[in-house]
């Protein structure tokens, strides 16, 4: 069923031909050191978590519109899923990179591992409220117009696990499993699409002033590879949506997945991501971090992707930043944002605030 929703997809990006090309991702030049960063972890589709930490961190006014200066945003990835809200964040962070450079500021936006898995097809951790975001006036038809479209293959790939299934039962089945709004995510997140362009435009890593900022991390297998390298090896996988597990975008060790840098990588993990260097020793984790920022000339490394719902964690004498806090109500963590000022660390965590009493 899977093949069929890619299938449906791609024919889906195929009808937009009049969009333009992909683009490329591109990291103009930085300041040396800008005056102020802040970096924000996943967000997973949770507006409101979003606006209150952009409203704590002084990067909004009170309407929404940028109010950060010349301060450097950096949203490190997985914006998408478990949350209904991701198409309003990516909108609103599209809005704010337009004002941030209007007033000498910068809005920078990694590629997260869930943002690849949208673009690939992968819709499993999808909240329905996302497909909901996407539904019109036109919506109905153009979901029956699909149907008909692909019955035959429809109809084909239902029966293969149930023969005796009627015609009827599998276009129920089918219109359960494609709500109003799923087709035109699926659209968007091609390759042509909205929020497919938007992500393949998107660097996977990025150097700020002395400050690494990647979603996963750097193993050992990607040590030595050049940014420019990773982003363009990253926008490229993410065209062509290839679903190859030895993809940048699909490797475990690869920057969009890999949690060595978490401290989850267990010692076999490292020791496979050394054999592939032909490391004589499975290195550490505090020696595989220094070979990543050995290699970049950056001071330190800020990831995200593994949630710590305690706050904000410095490790390796200042060298490791974790800011996933899981900031989503999907799971329930702190709000947080990593500020950082002439080099220096501040990390900021709180608790939610609690929502406002519904009116009767």
């Amino acid at each position: 069923m899977r093949r069929i929703g890619r299938g449906i997809g791609l024919a889906l990006a195929a009808a937009a031909s009049l969009v333009a090309e992909p683009a490329r991702p591109s990291q103009p030049p930085q300041p040396s050191r800008p005056a102020r960063i802040v970096a924000v972890g996943d967000l997973h589709g949770d507006f409101e978590a979003w606006r209150e930490i952009a409203l704590r961190a002084r990067l909004v006014d009170a309407r929404n519109r940028w109010a950060g200066g010349s301060t450097v945003l950096v949203q490190t990835g997985d914006i998408t899923d478990r949350g209904p809200d991701s198409l309003k964040i990516i909108r609103h962070l599209m809005k704010l990179r337009k004002e941030a450079a209007r007033a000498g500021g910068k809005v920078v936006v990694l590629v997260g591992n869930h943002e690849a898995m949208n673009m690939t097809g992968d819709l499993r951790y999808v909240h329905p409220g996302e497909f909901a975001a996407f539904a019109n006036a036109n919506s109905g038809r153009l979901r029956e117009l699909t149907y008909v479209a692909n019955q035959a293959a429809i109809t084909a790939a239902y029966r293969t696990r149930s023969p005796d299934m009627t015609e009827r039962a599998i276009r129920d089945s089918w219109l359960a499993q494609n709500p109003l709004g799923k087709l035109e995510h699926q659209l968007a997140w091609g390759p042509r699409g909205e929020l497919g362009r938007w992500t393949i435009a998107n660097p996977a890593v990025a150097r700020i002033g002395e400050t690494m900022f990647v979603h996963g991390g750097i193993s050992l297998r990607y040590a030595g590879v050049p940014f420019d390298e990773i982003n363009r090896r990253t926008a490229a996988a993410l065209a062509s949506r290839t679903s190859a597990p030895d993809s940048i975008i699909n490797d475990e060790f690869g920057p969009l997945w890999y949690r060595g840098s978490a401290g989850e990588a267990s010692d076999a993990e490292r020791q496979v991501a050394a054999i592939g260097e032909r490391a004589a020793a499975v290195p550490s984790a505090d020696e595989e971090l220094s070979a990543a920022l050995r290699s970049t000339g950056a001071r330190r490394m800020v990831v995200a992707h593994t949630p710590d719902r305690g706050g904000i964690k410095i490790s390796h004498g200042g060298r490791l930043v974790r800011i996933d806090t899981g900031i989503s109500l999907h799971y329930g963590g702190k709000l947080s944002y990593l500020e950082i000022v002439g080099g220096k660390l501040v990390p900021h965590s709180w608790d939610r605030s609690p929502a406002p009493p519904r009116r009767r």
